[in-house]
């Protein structure tokens, strides 16, 4: 089984740790970590020349080292502090510069069956504001199946987290690792709709990038095929 970890800050806070107690029930697993900004340092400048080809993105390099691995894990694990009741801002920057990843532009075929994971912990409150922005975007990377797991710490930082609180989180991790294991990650009817929708709008040339509708017409998606078979 292949893990990748990305992590929302650079420093090993408490969502880390939370990151790393889940990983730590699959033991035996490649594992990969990326640190942002650290491993990606760059915010996506608009220019949408990744809309008709992604390695003319200007931070094609940096990013693309994340996005290969992410592409053959089994498991994600998106770890982030609550900032301002938010996901971090280098968080954010990933996902927008994966955004021609969403249903309405270019998916990937292997998300349609991938398993991912969005932790956040804070010092108060909003992990659930936190969560949401990435889960979110990780629904239109059409991902069938994402768990999602909040705490409050209490604490800035994971040594002044009461070994209580480690316990419950750990706990958690536990539990949400058998809820893993079960079964296969499948398409959900609301996926396949939203598909389905997108395919008449690239069949009719409705706001459709030719790029984009090139994209779906090589993968046989405007035809018969579709990625969850």
């Amino acid at each position: 089984m292949k893990l990748v970890l990305v992590h929302g800050q650079n420093h090993r806070g408490s969502s880390y740790h939370a990151g790393r107690l889940l990983a730590d029930q699959f033991p035996g697993s490649e594992i990969r970590e990326f640190f942002l900004p650290q491993d990606l340092p760059h915010f996506c400048r608009g220019c949408c020349l990744c809309v008709e080809n992604e390695a003319l993105c200007p931070f094609f390099t940096e990013k693309e080292q994340i996005t290969r691995e992410i592409e053959s894990a089994d498991l994600l694990i998106f770890t982030t502090p609550t900032y301002c009741l938010r996901a971090s801002a280098s968080m954010k920057a990933l996902l927008d510069l994966t955004f021609t990843w969403w249903m309405v532009h270019k998916p990937r075929a292997c998300m349609f069956s991938k398993k991912a994971v969005v932790l956040s912990t804070a010092a108060g409150a909003g992990m659930n504001s936190a969560i949401r922005d990435i889960a979110v975007a990780l629904f239109w990377w059409v991902i069938p199946r994402v768990w999602k797991y909040g705490a409050a710490v209490r604490a800035i930082n994971w040594n002044q987290v009461s070994d209580k609180k480690k316990a419950r989180i750990k706990d958690g991790m536990i539990r949400l690792a058998k809820k893993i294991r079960k079964g296969k990650a499948r398409t959900g009817v609301k996926t396949k709709l939203l598909f389905n929708a997108v395919r008449m709008m690239k069949l009719r040339n409705w706001n459709s990038n030719e790029a984009e509708r090139r994209y779906w017409a090589e993968r046989g998606w405007l035809a018969r095929k579709r990625p969850w078979n």
